[in-house]
Parts: structure tokens; C-alpha cells; sequence
């Protein structure tokens, strides 16, 4: 069976990759004389090549013009800003452009369809006040390349911005003047999701990311059961982005559903700029019923669990190399404490006493975080501009449980880093952690973990273009409880991989996945197509990981996304597992909604446990 899948491995990295869509042409006014010549020699070529079948042949398989141009498009945009860096800033003005018909690269195309007409006058434009709140250039300041970046990329995070430009030309009088114009473009902000889990789960979500145009996020779903209580349920969640531009933001949620039965209240303040000094948090939360001990959890439950939970952090940002005019390294120091008071719960024993415990949790971590960014495009989106983050993360984490049960130390060290490899767009991302609980009389609750992505570079492929994207990750669990456990169905195992039956302390797994981006649109839905192959590996702690039970899944897809819109991104899976398990067939099919992948940041964070899932 291992040659099996040796064999597959070597058969995928010989295959042509698969799909995804093609990027937009982004096109900064101020610079369109190098822009259009840039644009001009590629049409009088094409135009040249198309003449005759032979030469028409080499130029689509050749030539991809929209990779060419939107890579030349960005750096002609950081040639300008680099023109222009340290100069005085003399105003700072926002427009915004309707969601369907102009560009970038052409403000004044309108669009022509009755679906687009009519999505620009439903759609609310977001509050010019609140895009001002995240501008954080201003008038008499110093034009810097740096921060004029970072702030088109922490406008661009906004859930109801689908992207950013910040176009910069020279005052006509006055040459050591500039004048700023943060063009913006949203998406349409209402949307409809919802899923079908077998014959007895289904849900059904509507949501609206920039509510009245204020930057509000709220959701509502109805979940429903056929035999569970309450048989038809709801959940809902408010949010509120950036409170006093002070990047602060709030969410509210209730829930009511067979899940879970309760709410939360979350403050909560990042480090999001390199220059941030403070950060932190607080969340509250109520949960009568609820199967996890946190939403997304690595242990699921059948028992009803009820629980209060409160949690406040804070840190204070050290800037490194204050005499750069705008930092990126900083030393955080920061400190948390966690409360769980259970009025429900597992009876406890020695296999998860710790696990449901009242406990108060004190932690305080030191990081060390350097980080920048670098513009592309088609990466996990579909032509509008992405952030590469670069840089480390490196922290050590302490604390100590105040446990109704036994008192415990705690400690874990995590490394993490990520760089730019041979060419410039290839990315290569490692980490590794190590850290547990020290009890009274041994060490428990430990785990060891190794990380590791690549992105590679993007190839031109016609008028296509591809990325090979690999992912490896490696967790060994160290005397941790019964009722802890890894499996292959989660995102670190196999996609579709829908068993419980493999399960273990142990765990490998190797991803490779190849997406071609298709210039074809239908109504500016981009098609994205894949091809992957899973590899698992996953058993016992007390033998090697390469003599577990091994598992795989080959397969390809099909993703579907439009940028103007908020829906995330719908996908149809055909799948193929060789040595499936009995509870699951060996051929599967899927067509659900995926949440978009993001980056990993290298920003600091409040001290937390390792995650063993």
C-alpha cells in the first residue's frame, strides 16, 4: 500500500496543475504612461503573433499577458511612490467606486447590464467617515513608501473592501508637495449561505458585512435538526469593525440551537500595524448547552456541557529599531488570564479531570515579531491584490493553572518564519513548537509540532496561469488524556476525509495541490480548477510515526468566486480514497461553501496553548 502511494505522488507532480481565476488589471492613473506602454508593446505582439497559426500558437502558450502586466502594474506603482517618498503630504481625499463596472484601471467605465445596475443601486456605499478612520496618512505628514502600503493592507482586511489604491501625484506649484487619493472599491455586502449535513442537518445563513454602510457586521442562520431539541434553532452575531479609529473591535453572539445554547461578548484589539504599542482583549461568555469547550475545538462532545468563561489579555509593543522611520520589529510582552466554572460536565476522572476543570489560568508570553509585506496576486484570491506577510515570530510562553484538581505549570517555545525563496514570489513558511503541563510528579499534556507551506511562484501557462501550493504538518502528542485525540477529518488531515475511526496521538500529513487560474468569467464569477493529493499518517505515540496506519485521498475540483460579492467561495469536490476506513465509502463528492485561507501574519498575539488538533 505504501508503494501505492508512492506511486501517486510521483504521478501528481508530473500531472499539469490545476485552476483558479485570472487577476484583474489594476492601473494607477498618475502612472499610465509606463503603464500603457507596457500594455501597447503586449497588444502590438499579440496582434503581431495572431497574424499567423504557428506563431499565434507560440504566443498563447507562451505569453500571459494579464500575469505580465499586473506584475509590471505593481512595480510601476512602487516606482512612483518611491519617486515621491519624503515629500510633505499636502491633503488626503477618498473615492470610491461604485461595485460593478470601474476599475482601477478605468474610473469612469460604468457597466451596461441590468445585473450590474441593479446591484450598484441596491448596494449602500460605505460611510466616507469610515474609511477615513482607517486612513492613517495625513496632511503635514512625511510620505512614506512603508507606511502607504501597510495601510492600503489593513484597509484591504476589511471584511466590506475589496480593494485599496492609494494614488499619489505631485502638487503642480509646489513640487515638494503631494497630494493623496484613497481610491476604494467594495464588495456587494449582503449575502446567503447555508449547508446540508446528511439527511437530518441542515442550516440556512443570511448575513450583511457592512450593514447601513457603517462598517456593521451582523448574521443571522437557522439550524435545524430532526432529532434533536430544538428541532429548528438560531444563531446570530454582531460585530462592529475599528470602534473610534482606535482598531478596536466588539462582537456579539447568541446562539440556540441542538449545539449549543448561550453567549459571548468579545472585545478585542490586535497588533495589527507594526507600530501598535498596545493590544488586547476581553471576552465573556455564557453556554448552557453547548458540545465543545470553544467554538471550533478540537474535542466534540455528545455530553451537554455548561459553563461560564472569561478571558482578558494585554501587552505592550517595545519598537527595536526606533531610528527606521517606520518600525517593523518588536519586542511584546504580554499577560492573560483565563476562567472556566463548569455547573455541567464529563464526571470527572483521571482521563479528563484536568480537561473539564474549574480553573483560573494565568499565562505571560515574551515575542518576538518582525514582519513585512509583499503584494501579488492569485494566491487564495481571484485578482484582487494580496499581502504576503514575510518575517518571524519566535515567543515563549508561561503560566500557571490554579486547577480545582491539581496546580500545574505550564510552558511551550514556538518558532515560525517565512521568506521569500529563489524567485521573489516563491514562499516557503516553517514553524515548530514544544511545550506541555508540568504536574506535581510528571510532565503531561505535552506535544511536539512541526509546520511547514510553499507557495510556489506563478507560472504562465497560455493565457492561464498556475501555482503549486504543498503543505506538511507533524504533531506528537506527549502523555495527553483519553479523551484527546487526532484525527484525519480536520484541516490538518485529508479534505473529505469524513472518519472518526482513524485516530491517534500521533499524527503526519502531506498536502500538495496544483490551481490553475482561467481568464474565463460568467457574469464576473471566476472559475478556479484543482487537483490535490492527501497523504496521512496517523496512530500511536509510542512507536515511529512512519509504522502507523497510513491513508490518502486523490482528487480535483472546481472553485467558483465572484470578488464583487461577499458569498464565499463555492466548491465541488470529486475525491478518491484508496484505503478508506469502513464508515466511509471509498469515492466522495462535495459542493459546499469555503471560507477564503488566510495568511499566517508573524503578527503578535495573547498568549495561548499550544493547539493539539
Amino acid at each position: 500500500m505504501r508503494k501505492l502511494y508512492r506511486g501517486i505522488l510521483i504521478c501528481f507532480l508530473l500531472m499539469e496543475s490545476a485552476y483558479w481565476a485570472s487577476a484583474q488589471e489594476f492601473m494607477v492613473d498618475s502612472v499610465s504612461n509606463e503603464a500603457v506602454s507596457t500594455e501597447q508593446f503586449y497588444d502590438s505582439l499579440k496582434h503581431k503573433a495572431y497574424r499567423h497559426r504557428i506563431t499565434r500558437l507560440v504566443y498563447d502558450n507562451l505569453v500571459s499577458q494579464k500575469g505580465v502586466a499586473n506584475q509590471q502594474l505593481l512595480e510601476q506603482e512602487l516606482f512612483q511612490l518611491n519617486q515621491l517618498e519624503g515629500k510633505t503630504i499636502a491633503s488626503v481625499q477618498v473615492q470610491q467606486l461604485d461595485i460593478i463596472g470601474p476599475s482601477f484601471a478605468d474610473t469612469s467605465r460604468v457597466s451596461h447590464t441590468w445585473l450590474g445596475q441593479t446591484a450598484n443601486r441596491l448596494h449602500t456605499q460605505t460611510n466616507e467617515k469610515i474609511i477615513y478612520k482607517n486612513v492613517l496618512v495625513y496632511p503635514g505628514d512625511t510620505l512614506n513608501v512603508e507606511q502607504v502600503l501597510d495601510n492600503e493592507r489593513i484597509i484591504r482586511r476589511l471584511p466590506f473592501i475589496k480593494d485599496v489604491r492609494f494614488l499619489v501625484r505631485q502638487d503642480s506649484l509646489n513640487t515638494e508637495m503631494v497630494h493623496v487619493t484613497v481610491l476604494t472599491k467594495d464588495v456587494f455586502s449582503f449575502g446567503i449561505g447555508g449547508s446540508i449535513n446528511g439527511l437530518k442537518v441542515a442550516s440556512l445563513e443570511m448575513y450583511n458585512k457592512n450593514i447601513w454602510g457603517a462598517g456593521h457586521e451582523i448574521s443571522g442562520k437557522i439550524v435545524g435538526h430532526v432529532d434533536r431539541e430544538p428541532y429548528v434553532g438560531f444563531e446570530s452575531n454582531y460585530t462592529i469593525n475599528n470602534i473610534g479609529g482606535n482598531f478596536l473591535d466588539i462582537s456579539l453572539r447568541y446562539a440556540d440551537t441542538y449545539e449549543r445554547h448561550g453567549g459571548a461578548l468579545v472585545f478585542d484589539k490586535e497588533f495589527l500595524r507594526t507600530t501598535t504599542k498596545w493590544g488586547g482583549g476581553l471576552t465573556a461568555a455564557r453556554w448552557k448547552r453547548a458540545d465543545r469547550l470553544i467554538d471550533d475545538g478540537p474535542i466534540i462532545l455528545d455530553f451537554d456541557l455548561d459553563y461560564r468563561y472569561y478571558d482578558v489579555w494585554g501587552g505592550y509593543a517595545f519598537q527595536l529599531n526606533k531610528d527606521v522611520l517606520y518600525r517593523n520589529k518588536q519586542l511584546v510582552w504580554s499577560g492573560r488570564m483565563r476562567f472556566y466554572d463548569f455547573f455541567k460536565r464529563p464526571e470527572p476522572d483521571i482521563g479528563n479531570r484536568q480537561y473539564f476543570a474549574d480553573s483560573k489560568f494565568y499565562m505571560t508570553s515574551l515575542s518576538l515579531s518582525k514582519r513585512s509585506y509583499y503584494r501579488d496576486y492569485l494566491i487564495y484570491s481571484y485578482g484582487i491584490t494580496e499581502d504576503i506577510p514575510k518575517g518571524y515570530l519566535h515567543e515563549l510562553v508561561i503560566g500557571y493553572d490554579d486547577n480545582e484538581f491539581t496546580d500545574r505549570l505550564y510552558s511551550h517555545l514556538y518558532f515560525s518564519s517565512g521568506n521569500f525563496i529563489r524567485y521573489k514570489p516563491s514562499f516557503l513558511f516553517a514553524s515548530a513548537g514544544i511545550g506541555g503541563f508540568f504536574g506535581p510528579d510528571r510532565f503531561e499534556q505535552g506535544q511536539i509540532e512541526v509546520n511547514g507551506s510553499y507557495i510556489s511562484r506563478l507560472y504562465p501557462f497560455g493565457r492561464k496561469s498556475f501555482r503549486q501550493f504543498i503543505k506538511l504538518n507533524y504533531i506528537l502528542g506527549i502523555r495527553r488524556f483519553d479523551v484527546e485525540n487526532l484525527f484525519l477529518n480536520r484541516d490538518y488531515g485529508i479534505r473529505g476525509f469524513n472518519s472518526d475511526e482513524p485516530a491517534g496521538k500521533q499524527r503526519l500529513t502531506l498536502s500538495f495541490e496544483s490551481v490553475l487560474f482561467s481568464p474565463k468569467r460568467i457574469l464576473d464569477f471566476n472559475f478556479a480548477f484543482f487537483g490535490f493529493v492527501d497523504v496521512g499518517v496517523i496512530g500511536s505515540n509510542k512507536h515511529l510515526v512512519f509504522t502507523q496506519d497510513y491513508y490518502a485521498g486523490v482528487g480535483a475540483g472546481v472553485r467558483i468566486r465572484n470578488e464583487n460579492l461577499v458569498f464565499r467561495t463555492l466548491q465541488l469536490r470529486l475525491s478518491f480514497y484508496p484505503n478508506h476506513p469502513a464508515d466511509i465509502g471509498g469515492l466522495g463528492a462535495v459542493f459546499n461553501e469555503r471560507s477564503k485561507t488566510q495568511f499566517y501574519s508573524f503578527q503578535p498575539r495573547k498568549p495561548d496553548m499550544l493547539r493539539f488538533e
